[in-house]
Order: C-alpha cells, then structure tokens, then sequence
C-alpha cells in the first residue's frame, strides 16, 4: 500500500466517505468544517450522545485520565483550545487526533506523544502560517495511523507529513488562544529555566533569547518576569507554557520569589 492509500484508507475508515472533499485529486483531500459539524451531532454521533471527546473510530477510547483532564478545560458553551489539548495528550503519553477547524476546513492533526511526533495531512507551515488563535479544537479521538516505522505499515503516512512536536507546542504556546497559564505552573510559584534547555530546532526570535538565557540565571515570578524588557504579563505567559512543554521549566512553590506572584488569577 502506498503511502498517499494508507492516508485514504484512514479517512474512508474513520468518515465512511460521508464528506465532500475540498481539494482536487493529488492533493490531500480535508473535511469541510459543515459536514464535519453534522456528523458530531448526527443521530447517535458523539454530540448528540452528548459526549465531547469519545472515538468513533475504535473500539478503545481515549483513557479516563486523559477524559477527566480534557474536560477541565470544558465550560458550557466553550471549546477546549488547541494548546490545553496537546498538553493533555503530552502529560498522558497517548496517540490522538485533534481535528481542527481551519476557516471552512477541518485538519485532522495526529498526536504521537511518545515519539515526539505529529502528523499533518497539509504542510505544517500553512498550519501554523494560519492564525492559531483561530484555530478551533472540533473533537479528539484516539490515532488510527501510526508512526514511522510501526509494524502496521498499511497505516503509516507518507514520511514528509510527520513532523517534530517540539516546534508545534512551542508555536501554539506563543502564539495560540491562551494566554493563562497552564494549571500545573501557576499559583505562587518562581520561575527558571533549566540550564541543558535545547531551543535550536525552535523559533526563538527578539527578546526571547535573551530572557531565556536570563531565566537559566534567576528565580522570578510571573510578576517579576512581565517587567523584562520586551515582555508584558501575556508574552510573559506564553514563554513560560511554551518553556513548560518543552521540559525546560523549573517550577519553584519554595523559593522566595514566589511569594511575588499573582497566584491563580492568570491561571484557569
């Protein structure tokens, strides 16, 4: 099987060929976001069954854990953001995909936590080219394709649609919808970096260099560090969720610069 079948393969399996395509043959063919909305909410989908995140796809749902933790992010009304999510599928350790609504089309992203990797059926630039704040969560289900090198080689994509996940949590961190800290950083808490921090394979631009190497040197709070230079409380924020999904974040509820921070009301 060839790659680009392996790839129908998946969607005819997950959607029963029930969508319209966007994009001319040759192209990966995505899910307009309207067809999509009628099948979450179809008779016996999972909206209608009022479910949030439940596969439909397998046999084996996503873990009670990885449930409970999506469903904080959940109020009446409001969906999960696409940063709350990835950290989720990270600290769990399971293989998902985010379906995510672009304009009028939805992009079903891949999540390999354990090696690292996400898939995109479209080039990942023209992903994180869009603006991420727009960018809305639609429904999570467990993986149907697998990484590279997996012995379900019927089910492995073409090599260029896998990426690292580093770079897409660091540009979903500075540059998606949430601008709060994330719930296990905040509270009243000093900040560092941790010195082996490995940031070359990242975009790291302007004063974000220099505050990293700073931060590699001193204990601050979130209050502390908004008053950098080149920084406010949002960038600083998002430095510091993008810091966290890297593992490079030192997270301190002893050290005395904590007592300076804004306990959770950056948090949610």
């Amino acid at each position: 099987m060839t790659p680009r079948s392996a790839w129908h393969k998946v969607t005819d399996h997950t959607f029963s060929c029930m969508f319209e395509p966007t994009i001319p043959f040759g192209d990966p063919e995505l899910i307009r976001a309207s067809a999509f909305h009628r099948y979450l909410h179809e008779p016996g989908g999972p909206r209608a069954r009022g479910v949030m995140h439940e596969t439909v796809t397998r046999p084996a749902g996503l873990s009670a854990s990885l449930l409970a933790d999506l469903s904080r992010f959940e109020g009446p009304g409001q969906a999960s953001e696409v940063l709350e999510v990835l950290a989720a599928c990270v600290r769990h350790a399971q293989e998902v995909i985010v379906h995510l609504q672009m304009a009028d089309v939805v992009v079903p992203l891949t999540v390999f936590a354990v090696e690292r990797l996400v898939h995109c059926p479209i080039k990942l630039d023209a992903l994180l080219r869009e603006r991420p704040t727009e960018l809305r969560v639609l429904h999570v289900e467990p993986a149907i394709l697998r990484p590279p090198g997996d012995r379900e080689t019927a089910l492995v994509a073409d090599d260029q649609h896998y990426h690292p996940l580093r770079p897409v949590l660091w540009e979903f961190a500075l540059r998606g919808s949430r601008a709060t800290l994330l719930p296990e950083i905040a509270g009243p808490v000093a900040y560092r970096v941790a010195p082996g921090i490995e940031v070359g394979d990242l975009r790291v631009t302007g004063a974000l260099t220099s505050t990293i190497q700073r931060l590699q040197r001193d204990s601050v709070s979130l209050r502390e560090l908004a008053d950098w230079p080149g920084l406010d409380v949002v960038r600083a924020v998002r430095l510091l969720n993008a810091l966290y999904l890297q593992s490079g974040l030192i997270v301190s509820r002893t050290h005395r610069a904590a007592s300076d921070s804004w306990f959770g009301v950056l948090s949610r």
